[in-house]
């Protein structure tokens, strides 16, 4: 039976390289915009639908049962990225896009995952409070929280039904966030991400896309 993977924020980068990395794979791709997107409207036979993870009210726009949800959505926040002169507004931005928000919409989305099926986070290395050095405040605030998150959901929330919670870490993209400097390119991250995706297996793991376990 083919498989099917949900994309949450799939209109560019790593969010539409992972639903071109997937169809390759014989997947049944969904890949959701906030904002048309021309290019995943280009690839064929991949299903579209909008949704704001930031609006509870679009989460309903997806339908079906899926063996994989990936939750791509993010934003680095607020160009300062410093604590001193984060506004109130600056602060619920970032976190409500890259960790509630989130959060929320995998626990919505948890009872269309199957049994022994996987739901991904996009985190990042520098959510990690062991390895950080600081710096990008508002953008490692927002990622360490979204692990924390992710963590909880799976103890609490989807062992029962023995769904995998990843949070990944992609690697430095070459995309609109990683900059053109950046080590790997979209393809690379995406192959290493989806090879993570298909071998997961209940519990919690926080990984990079090569598989190699990132600590806390």
């Amino acid at each position: 039976m083919t498989k099917h993977v949900l994309i949450v924020g799939a209109s560019r980068g790593i969010g539409l390289g992972l639903a071109e990395e997937f169809k390759s794979r014989g997947w049944d791709v969904t890949g959701t915009e906030r904002s048309k997107s021309e290019d995943l409207h280009a690839l064929e036979g991949v299903a579209v639908e909008t949704l704001d993870v930031t609006d509870p009210s679009t989460f309903g726009n997806v339908a079906g049962e899926f063996d994989a949800v990936i939750v791509n959505a993010g934003i680095t926040g607020a160009k300062h990225q410093s604590s001193e002169q984060a506004t109130p507004d600056e602060v619920a931005e970032v976190m409500m896009t890259n960790a509630f928000g989130p959060a929320h919409l995998g626990k919505k989305l948890l009872p269309q995952i199957k049994q022994g099926g996987s739901l991904s986070f996009m985190s990042s290395l520098m959510g990690s409070i062991e390895d950080s050095s600081g710096g990008y405040e508002l953008y490692r605030t927002s990622k360490t929280a979204q692990n924390m998150l992710a963590k909880g959901i799976a103890e609490q929330d989807a062992s029962e039904r023995d769904v995998a919670v990843l949070s990944l870490h992609p690697g430095w993209v070459q995309t609109d966030m990683g900059g053109p400097n950046a080590h790997i390119t979209v393809e690379e991250s995406a192959k290493g991400l989806a090879d993570v995706i298909e071998n997961a297996s209940g519990g919690y793991a926080y990984v990079d896309y090569t598989g190699k376990a990132l600590p806390f």
